[in-house]
């Protein structure tokens, strides 16, 4: 099998040392923590190339680039997703796998750059909505039961929950679907201090 990493990133760039305080990466010390250990896990495993899709330009590429493959020499492939239904990147990483990786004798890592709900709190960016929390608890528990179908609906079930992640993380589901890799997700942190919430899995490939 070509895919030899896979793993969900947040992307918030106040986990920058350029960018945030140490206090504020104190809040976050989890996802930093994640984030390093996952980028040991990318480095071991040596891949050829990178496949990182992202909601953002900028930030939704380099924040999870810094933690997980800093120095890599290889090629890197992007993938800005839209606004259409997780449904339409599912399919779309399929299609990925079948055209860009299916026959590909490198080894490849697979990215997917996202944030959960921006409303966990009232001085979060979006204020508070209950579907916030809600759509970040369904989400992981899909997740770790790999419960793809009902992950493909979360969007039309909490249209208040303002997250950014869910197109990139179907993308990634796509491509390992049609891979027939068996794959189990593991969860290494989620937190929210700043009413954003950020998820870090590593998927267990075998």
């Amino acid at each position: 099998m070509p895919i030899i990493f896979a793993c969900i990133s947040p992307h918030p760039p106040i986990i920058l040392p350029s960018v945030g305080s140490e206090k504020d990466r104190k809040q976050v010390k989890k996802t930093i923590e994640s984030l390093n250990s996952l980028g040991n896990k990318l480095k071991e495993s040596n891949p050829d190339s990178i496949i990182i899709s992202a909601p953002h330009p900028d930030w939704g590429f380099n924040v999870p680039l810094h933690f997980l493959a800093q120095g890599f020499k290889g090629e890197i492939k992007t993938y800005l997703m839209g606004l259409e239904e997780p449904k339409f990147y599912f399919e779309d990483g399929k299609k990925v796998y079948k055209s860009k990786i299916q026959n590909q004798k490198s080894k490849i890592a697979v990215i997917a750059s996202g944030d959960l709900s921006h409303c966990l709190k009232e001085d979060g960016p979006y204020g508070f909505h209950l579907e916030g929390p809600k759509f970040d608890k369904e989400l992981i528990e899909s997740l770790k039961n790999k419960d793809v179908e009902n992950i493909l609906k979360l969007d039309n079930k909490y249209l208040e929950a303002g997250e950014c992640g869910l197109r990139s993380f179907c993308f990634l589901l796509g491509i390992l679907e049609e891979s027939g890799i068996n794959y189990k997700p593991e969860i290494l942190s989620y937190e929210g201090p700043f009413g954003v919430g950020y998820l870090v899995v590593n998927f267990k490939l075998k």
